[in-house]
């Protein structure tokens, strides 16, 4: 028997694609449940989950009143997937950015690894999207930055395609990063309170619709806020005993 395993995925506006993304995950991975953060869009996409959810007692729409940003949302589904007995979670994209025939290498290596949270690197083999240049001089920032502070190089601290054991899932219903652009500081709390961390090899495509909310205004301000959340998590007191 599978372990229950959940997808976490929160969504904003994704009304252009997010009904092929339902799609190809219910299709190829039946018997996982796929947990829809609705974040307050203002287009049709809770109106779709809510369609598909009709039809698929496998899909399911938290839909939240106000647009809480990607942390809250994502805190949210951490917060159904731990109160609802799921011993697997993975988190991934609503734009299709992260194919789903790469969610069991996550969750094997999940196993084989005995890890609490595994990555999904899009630079240990350089394959597929490999985001726009700019991006990728931030990533390559905190790469430096997490590896000096957890002292475990880690390839792809922003990837939002990780994967949780039970143990993480509840530690991240408490202490998940709640605010915009989460994952390099969620990496140091992991690492901080004694969770393994393992990357794997992923392909991601293109965004496979809508736009990216990070204008290059919102970049400057990114690198801001999280480089300030990523040293004050470093020094933070560990909250696992």
């Amino acid at each position: 028997m599978q372990p229950k395993t959940a997808l976490l995925m929160p969504c904003y506006n994704e009304e252009a694609c997010i009904a092929d993304v339902i799609d190809s995950i219910t299709q190829v991975l039946p018997e996982v449940y796929l947990i829809m953060v609705n974040d307050g869009s203002a287009d049709n996409t809770a109106r779709i989950i809510s369609e598909k959810a009709a039809l698929n007692d496998h899909v399911i729409l938290l839909d939240l009143p106000i647009n809480l940003g990607i942390g809250g949302a994502v805190q949210t589904a951490f917060c159904y997937a731990a109160r609802n007995s799921f011993e697997y979670a993975v988190k991934v994209d609503g734009d299709g950015q992260h194919p789903v025939d790469q969610i069991p290498r996550l969750l094997e290596a999940l196993r084989k690894e005995n890890a609490d949270m595994v990555i999904g690197s899009r630079f240990l083999e350089k394959e597929g999207f490999q985001s726009t240049f700019c991006r990728r001089m931030g990533i390559t920032f905190f790469r430096v930055l997490n590896s000096l502070l957890i002292r475990q190089t880690i390839t792809d601290n922003t990837s939002g395609f990780r994967a949780y054991s039970r143990r993480a899932l509840l530690f991240a219903e408490k202490h998940y990063p709640s605010f915009d652009y989460p994952e390099p500081e969620e990496v140091i709390l992991m690492a901080q309170n004694g969770f393994k961390i393992v990357e794997v090899p992923v392909v991601m495509a293109c965004r496979q619709g809508g736009s990216s909310s990070i204008s290059p205004l919102k970049a400057v301000y990114y690198m801001l806020k999280v480089f300030f959340s990523v040293v004050m998590a470093a020094f933070r007191p560990p909250v696992v005993k």
